[in-house]
């Protein structure tokens, strides 16, 4: 099975030998690669729906994998025992909904050695979350297919040594490592941003013009480290 460019750049980041678990699996066609190439001896593929779960019933039988994945029809980790799976795959949802999942089953995050996380949005709530809770931001990755960019973060058990919320909220391992895609990430952003600010300007309220000072001097910061990369 041939991946595309997403799911193959989350497909390198599983540490062969490891038993992995793709929560939201929808066609289950991570699972079905990770096993295929002998990465994983069993990865469990997790979906809530029954459109999903059927599609990754029928591929899974169709690659004749049955014996290597594991489909379970449930919400979030719940259908997971402690320490069952090392890794944990939490991809192409949104960035709250990953971090909701995720506080739901603490006892099954205590268990996992690593964290594969492609939040669609909201991944600032993401990764503050992450440090809140016992898990280091150890790699970052973005990674283009069909004009738009997605973020992949690696999350391990441990301190997060950035502090910056700045930082933070970008992407300390993109930061740092200058990731090629980051320029027009952070532009992104800054639209984002620049876009909420138009919107406050309409508003007179004194709270409003509050709300629009912190966010132009969040702007400006952001355009400070878009302009040293």
């Amino acid at each position: 099975m041939e991946l595309n460019r997403r799911l193959a750049c989350l497909a390198a980041l599983v540490p062969p030998g490891c038993i992995a678990a793709d929560i939201g699996t929808d066609h289950a066609y991570l699972p079905i690669y990770l096993v295929e190439k002998d990465v994983c001896r069993v990865v469990i593929a997790t979906d809530i729906k029954d459109g999903p779960f059927r599609t990754a019933a029928g591929k899974i039988k169709e690659h004749q994998v049955e014996d290597r994945v594991i489909l379970r029809q449930g919400d979030g980790l719940k259908v997971l025992n402690p320490l069952e799976a090392d890794v944990l795959v939490l991809a192409g949802m949104g960035g709250n909904t990953i971090r909701e999942i995720l506080s739901a089953s603490p006892h099954i995050l205590s268990g996992a050695k690593r964290m594969l996380l492609q939040p669609m949005a909201d991944a600032a709530d993401l990764r503050f979350w992450l440090c809140d809770n016992g898990w280091r931001i150890a790699d970052e990755q973005l990674v283009e297919e069909d004009g738009r960019v997605y973020l992949i973060i690696v999350a391990e058990p441990g301190r997060e040594v950035t502090t910056d919320p700045i930082h933070l909220e970008l992407g300390p391992r993109l930061l740092e490592k200058k990731d090629p895609l980051l320029k027009g990430y952070l532009e992104k952003i800054i639209s984002k941003y620049e876009r909420i600010l138009a919107e406050i300007a309409a508003a007179k309220s004194d709270l409003a013009r509050e709300k629009a000072l912190s966010l132009e001097k969040k702007v400006a910061k952001i355009k400070e480290v878009a302009g040293c990369l």
